[in-house]
């Protein structure tokens, strides 16, 4: 995974400046340092699903989305022939 690095004083420092109390920067500047480790990339996310299995997903969510607008028809129709 990537790091994204940034001056984490200087960053303290504008956060204060905007009107964060000393704590409020420190605490924003350590959470952001944390979650700096869960970033995902492209290259990580690249080996979990491959374009065939994209193009395989696509064309069953149409199969679904077609029948079930067949079977809407079919209802609806049913329903006009009954009332």
């Amino acid at each position: 995974m990537t790091t994204v690095t940034f001056d984490t004083q200087e960053l303290v420092n504008e956060l204060e400046t905007s009107g964060f109390t000393r704590k409020q920067s420190e605490t924003v500047v350590s959470v952001l340092k944390k979650s700096q480790g869960e970033l995902a990339t492209k290259n990580d996310i690249a080996p979990l699903a491959s374009k065939t299995d994209l193009l395989e997903l696509k064309v069953d969510i149409v199969k679904w989305v077609g029948a079930l607008m067949l079977a809407q028809v079919a209802v609806i129709a049913t329903l006009v022939k009954l009332l």
